[in-house]
């Protein structure tokens, strides 16, 4: 088969590259002919621990299999160690290209039994480390008009899971995350997208059984990445992938009623109509956040007010 995804001369940081996914990751981008750089913090799944024995071990297998790759052993959390690690790669090879947020922990529990510290964290590693090296990248990629970053989400967090509110909330959050930033970035050639992976790494060791371990493989899943960071890479994509499987998640708004009014007889007429307002018939994938906004002021009836929100959106300033 022809390759289509040819990756020579891009630059790529793959952060909790150190195994599993993030491996697989960064070996499956190498091949293509990208030049990667290898982050792994090196500690357990909790977050414990450091070592740059893992980033070290990847890099070193890209290069026996004659790639190109540096390790990196910075904490996604550490904006200073993140900077120093983009700042290598730009001086090294000229650029970066892509950006693969794959770094994070668990620590499941219940809310119930849950601390605050242990939801901090998570959010900390995924969001906020998802973020600090994002922001890391972003001008450089605004500058050179070309960027494809790729953040980590879950079904833990599109669909929910007991015992992982924390990392539920944090892999949420991604996808607001993705749908902001696949706008602000449009107008650079930055191409913002999702990976929802199922994949049998150390974060489910014990969970799932051999046999499903052994379809659910971490390598199953990487070639969604590559699609995800190629040239010619969607925007706004939720990608899910497992097993060889790739399917889609949307965020969707439903054509819904109108009732009208602003009163307890409302509420009344809402409760008892609530099921009309699952309906998918007419459902939207929503272009921005204003189009909740125009579909409400269009069933309202008021034609002037859905054409002014476009132009009161712009004079926000915000640009």
């Amino acid at each position: 088969m022809t390759q289509c995804i040819d990756l020579n001369g891009r630059v790529a940081i793959v952060t909790g590259a150190g195994g599993g996914l993030g491996r697989c990751h960064a070996l499956l981008l190498a091949s293509r002919g990208a030049r990667v750089v290898v982050n792994d913090l090196g500690g357990n799944v909790a977050g414990v621990g450091r070592s740059s024995e893992a980033a070290e071990a990847v890099a070193a297998e890209i290069r026996a299999l004659g790639g190109d790759a540096i390790a990196n052993a910075a904490s996604v959390t550490d904006e200073t160690d993140v900077q120093a690690m983009v700042t290598e790669a730009i001086d090294r090879w000229g650029s970066i290209d892509i950006l693969v947020n794959n770094a994070g922990i668990l620590r499941d529990k219940s809310f119930a039994k849950m601390t605050l510290e242990d939801f901090r964290l998570v959010v900390d590693v995924h969001l906020m480390g998802a973020v600090i090296c994002t922001k890391a990248v972003w001008d450089h990629m605004r500058q050179r008009d070309y960027g494809r970053i790729v953040f980590t989400t879950s079904s833990s967090g599109l669909f929910g899971n007991f015992g992982q509110s924390n990392y539920g909330a944090a892999k949420m959050a991604m996808v607001g995350l993705m749908q902001t930033l696949a706008i602000e970035g449009a107008r650079s050639n930055i191409r913002v997208n999702c990976l929802a992976p199922t994949a049998g790494t150390r974060m489910l060791e014990g969970i799932l059984s051999d046999e499903i371990l052994a379809v659910l493989t971490p390598e199953s899943v990487s070639p969604a990445i590559l699609a995800l960071v190629a040239k010619d890479a969607p925007t706004r994509t939720i990608l899910c992938a497992g097993g060889g499987s790739f399917e889609q998640a949307h965020v969707l708004l439903t054509r819904g009623i109108h009732i009208g009014g602003s009163d307890g007889d409302t509420s009344d007429a809402l409760l008892k109509r609530l099921g009309e307002t699952a309906s998918m018939e007419g459902a939207i994938i929503p272009g921005d956040a204003f189009a909740q906004s125009r579909l409400e002021l269009e069933k309202a009836g008021s034609e002037q007010g859905r054409e002014k929100i476009p132009e009161a959106a712009r004079r926000r300033g915000v640009a």
